[in-house]
């Protein structure tokens, strides 16, 4: 067919319009290396297992987000570039992007539970102590110990299997708050029961691995913000990496604007007030606080951003750990700390502790310097009396309504505030 186009042409074309026609159709070996239409291929990146820390399952913390990574359905910033790179492994925690649809996408943090050196010196601990080489299979290794071969053979997670753990929420564990944990572990299919019949060996591998690095994780599962609690959602872990919404340090916020530091400071105080005092009938309290512990929403809402620091007192059934049993030691009670670190005493804490700790904290500097002289004069003298313990008072309530009382005609209404607008136009609660 080609010749005989080429062919009639050559009797009806001019010279020029005949040497482009014999060039294009006629000559066999210029159709044949014509480049073809190349599709494009979108830029991708290949998750390394070892970023993930997927390497080290089952001595990891889940896999139930692990498709929304290797989906690209969650992203780190840098992926919106259109070079694609990780950020370094070294970081405790990164800012993402998430989404359902690959349209509308929101922001989440990305955190390890520990840093990659800790963890890293946890994994040569574990195989060390336990199989005396430098390198091992975690798996292997900690399925031989004596606390997990009492967890495969337990119907139940009662407080002996968690003793020792250096964990805060589980120095003074109570029947309750471990069946809410097993009922409640949102790494595997939702059975609704406190057996842990539902639970294959991994799943209790990987359960107990958590709690004994870093219950933070467990906490935002157990206590979901859906039911009022303040944590940020918990959306699921891939290796060694947690998915959770995404909150701004309260760091940010030192400098903010008078009324920006008053709500905040009231909503840090009504965070302190649920802790202890709520329906569940759960006291808990912070061993630790710094500026990364509280967080705040895109909307002005304050969360607790950090909970690996959170003790808890059930004030329903109290402990059910014997001071014998809290000092047990084992490879699971140093993965992170130091194995001779002491235990605080259950019936030390006391109720205004975590204001005296904030006081002491967080609210001179949110705080400090931000008001006229006669208010600022006021919320000075009671910081400082906090920050001391609170002299003689033995309750908490009094002193918060104190503070609240200073703070609350001093912020505003207006759509900075969104977790609140414009419901304060119309209501005195806030």
């Amino acid at each position: 067919m080609g010749h005989w186009i080429c062919c009639l042409w050559s009797r009806v074309a001019d010279p020029l319009m005949l040497l482009l026609v014999l060039t294009l159709s006629c000559n066999p070996s210029t159709a044949a290396t014509a480049s073809p239409s190349v599709p494009h291929i979108k830029p991708s990146y290949s998750f390394g297992r070892t970023f993930l820390g997927l390497d080290k399952c089952n001595a990891c913390i889940g896999t139930s987000i692990c498709k929304k990574f290797f989906k690209e359905e969650i992203r780190f910033d840098t992926w919106l570039s259109s070079h694609l790179k990780l950020p370094p492994s070294s970081l405790l925690s990164y800012s993402g992007n998430y989404t359902d649809d690959a349209k509308s996408w929101r922001l989440v943090d990305i955190t390890r539970l520990t840093s990659k050196y800790q963890h890293d010196r946890a994994d040569k601990r574990i195989c060390t102590s336990l199989l005396k080489t430098k390198t091992c299979s975690l798996e292997r290794a900690l399925r031989r110990t004596q606390r997990f071969q009492k967890w495969l053979r337990a119907k139940r997670l009662t407080p002996d299997l968690v003793q020792g753990l250096s964990s805060p929420m589980l120095r003074c564990p109570s029947q309750r708050l471990l069946d809410r944990i097993v009922r409640r572990y949102a790494e595997v299919p939702d059975a609704g029961s406190i057996y842990m019949d539902h639970l294959t060996d991994r799943d209790k591998l990987r359960l107990l691995y958590t709690l004994a690095v870093n219950s933070h994780p467990i906490l935002l599962q157990i206590f979901p913000d859906v039911e009022g609690w303040p944590f940020p959602r918990y959306l699921g872990s891939c290796g060694r990496l947690v998915v959770s919404a995404s909150t701004r340090p309260l760091r940010d916020f030192y400098g903010a604007a008078p009324e920006v530091a008053a709500d905040l400071a009231l909503q840090l105080l009504a965070v302190l007030r649920s802790m202890g005092s709520n329906d569940l009938n759960y006291f808990f309290y912070f061993t630790h606080v710094d500026a990364g512990t509280f967080g705040v929403f895109s909307n002005g809402h304050l969360f607790i951003r950090d909970a690996s620091t959170l003790g808890i007192i059930d004030k329903e059934e109290g402990s059910q750990l014997i001071d014998g049993q809290q000092e047990y030691k084992d490879i699971f009670s140093c993965l992170t700390v130091d194995c001779q670190a002491a235990f605080v005493s259950c019936d030390s804490i006391s109720e205004k502790h975590s204001l005296v700790m904030v006081c002491q904290e967080l609210l001179p500097k949110l705080l400090v310097g931000k008001f006229s002289p006669p208010v600022q004069e006021r919320i000075d003298a009671f910081l400082q009396r906090c920050a001391h313990g609170l002299g003689e008072e033995s309750g908490v309530s009094e002193p918060m309504a104190e503070l609240v009382a200073i703070l609350r005609p001093l912020r505003s209404c207006d759509s900075r505030f969104a977790y609140r607008y414009p419901d304060c136009r119309y209501s005195d609660k806030y």
